[in-house]
């Protein structure tokens, strides 16, 4: 049994201004994509595939197989605008991708196990990337997992975050996540989801989720029949922007009873680049691990 880390790098990174999973985050030239396949593949991931926008340049994969690609089975799968199911087109005027859900559907024919979910330009550290693998190395169909962060060690200093905030039932499953596209730290130091209805205060210990998905392979048949009800009920109302995103994908999942969500927590602290400013920051945290012996100074020599 192979464990596939499928990465998520379609995105335009409209905030951050310009194509953030190409960005350097140290010496050595190493991106967030290659930190997340040397932290995969230290935990037992074979294959790794890369789901990239047409638009994308060819130095980016390029540059993944110089690395990763002479230590992992590597594979570039595009998320093209017009890839849907058959009897459906793309609106007129539509140039938004279909989301992260659609994303994992495109690349469905690539994935050959269990697999794990990670975003391009975020930082999930390796003992994440270990317990998913234990349990995506036990799992049976219909059960899969969501590695859960503390709200207060995913923030950014340069502004507000989107987090998907949790909540679990006594048994440690998944019964909702909430998206929430505006978490900040208050000058008086509490974190705030804010919104147009006013500010919530969240605790600092609240679980959230930063995409890091672990499915059993039967869940791309989950994702494969709940794409066609959202082109038909979701896009006609919303054609430009509507996005089949992976939290509403689980969300019918588990209310549905067809499968149960395990919600693994970590310690470990997110680093990503969702702001032009974070990349100083997320490249010192780089080289403070790497000082301190988590990471070689050349990832895949």
């Amino acid at each position: 049994m192979v464990l596939n880390l499928v990465v998520l790098a379609a995105g335009a990174g409209s905030r951050f201004g310009g194509p953030k999973q190409a960005a350097a985050v140290d010496d050595a030239g190493h991106t967030l994509i290659d930190y997340a396949a040397y932290d995969a593949v230290r935990a037992g991931f074979g294959r790794v595939v890369v789901v990239v926008s047409p638009r994308s340049g060819d130095d980016m994969i390029d540059h993944l197989r110089a690395g990763a690609g002479q230590h992992v089975d590597l594979v570039a799968v595009p998320q093209r605008l017009d890839a849907l199911p058959p009897g459906f087109g793309v609106p007129a005027g539509r140039t938004k991708p279909w989301g992260t859900a659609h994303a994992v559907w495109c690349a469905a024919a690539a994935i050959t196990g269990p697999f794990a979910i990670v975003n391009a330009d975020d930082f999930y550290g390796p003992t994440a990337f270990a317990t998913l693998a234990g349990f995506l190395a036990v799992t049976t169909p219909g059960q899969h997992a969501l590695v859960a962060y503390e709200l207060r060690n995913t923030l950014s200093p340069c502004g507000p975050v989107s987090r998907g905030v949790c909540r679990t039932d006594a048994a440690g499953n998944l019964v909702s996540v909430t998206e929430h596209t505006r978490i900040e730290q208050a000058p008086d130091g509490r974190i705030v989801a804010l919104s147009d209805g006013g500010a919530t205060v969240l605790a600092p210990t609240t679980p959230v989720s930063l995409n890091l998905w672990g499915f059993h392979h039967d869940a791309l048949d989950e994702f494969a029949a709940l794409l066609p009800g959202f082109l038909t009920t979701t896009v006609p109302a919303d054609p430009l922007k509507s996005e089949f995103f992976l939290p509403d994908v689980v969300d019918d999942l588990i209310s549905e009873g067809r499968a149960d969500v395990r919600v693994l927590p970590t310690d470990e602290h997110w680093h990503g680049l969702t702001y032009a400013d974070d990349l100083p920051r997320v490249r010192e945290a780089i080289w403070t691990m790497r000082d301190a012996g988590v990471y070689p100074e050349r990832l895949w020599t």
